[in-house]
């Protein structure tokens, strides 16, 4: 039973679940202090300043446009962090390291072909 759990926590695609998991939290949170502390002052700076402050109130009650401004910000940063730091870099090592199997198979196939004239070419040798 500890032998089969073992095996499904080193299969590739669970570690490699719980790397992005890890990831992606922690660049969601860089992203996310980086929308609190540059986007939303410059949200409320673009938007009137401290007076009106990404907000706009109607029969007393407060919708603060700028906190979806910033969502919609961090979250399309957040993406495009994520993109260019985890998924296009294991793209270029998942490229190089198929063209490498790639020849690997190829010389094993021409291994296999060179063998099998040799194993026909020795049969002949026989016959004669």
């Amino acid at each position: 039973m500890i032998k089969g759990f073992k095996d499904f926590l080193m299969r590739g695609n669970v570690v490699e679940l719980a790397v992005a998991v890890v990831m992606g939290a922690a660049m969601t949170a860089l992203v996310a202090s980086f929308g609190d502390a540059f986007l939303n002052p410059l949200i409320t700076l673009v938007t009137g300043g401290a007076e009106v402050g990404g907000s706009f109130t109607v029969n007393g009650v407060a919708f603060p446009y700028g906190v979806f401004i910033n969502g919609l910000l961090v979250f399309f940063l957040t993406a495009l962090a994520v993109y260019f730091v985890i998924v296009l870099p294991m793209n270029k090592l998942r490229e190089r390291f198929m063209a490498h199997e790639d020849v690997a198979e190829e010389l094993q196939a021409s291994e296999v072909v060179l063998l099998q004239e040799i194993r026909d070419l020795l049969r002949e040798q026989r016959r004669e």
